[in-house]
């Protein structure tokens, strides 16, 4: 999901499509697509951190591997927990964000305690 949120807002963020999404108008859309670039690699390079975390605990280093999984996941959580409290309008795109970083963390916290 947010590697898809990068492309809309890294890439193809003056585009109607992505206009559409985040409910821009072309105006709008042009004055904060510095802003849009931006976030979009903030985007990305939690989707690497959480996914780099899943390979090195398939390769054997469970430790740091979990380490990236909880600071990726646990950052895009808060970001989503930070959306849905302060912006009430956004609640719907504030769910979508949290729900599978939320459900890797409850996963994660479910393993640890079954140990």
């Amino acid at each position: 999901m947010h590697v898809v949120i990068f492309v809309l807002e890294s890439v193809l963020w003056t585009t109607p499509r992505a206009r559409a999404v985040f409910g821009s108008t072309a105006e709008g859309a042009e004055a904060t697509k510095e802003m849009a670039f931006n976030q979009g690699f903030y985007n990305l390079f939690l989707a690497i951190l959480a996914g780099v975390g899943v390979i090195v605990v398939a390769a054997g280093s469970t430790t740091v591997g979990l380490t990236l999984v909880v600071a990726g996941t646990g950052s895009m959580a808060a970001a989503a927990i930070v959306l849905l409290l302060t912006s009430p309008d956004k609640r719907g795109a504030a769910l979508k964000q949290l729900s599978a970083p939320g459900l890797a963390l409850i996963a994660l916290a479910v393993a640890a305690l079954l140990g």
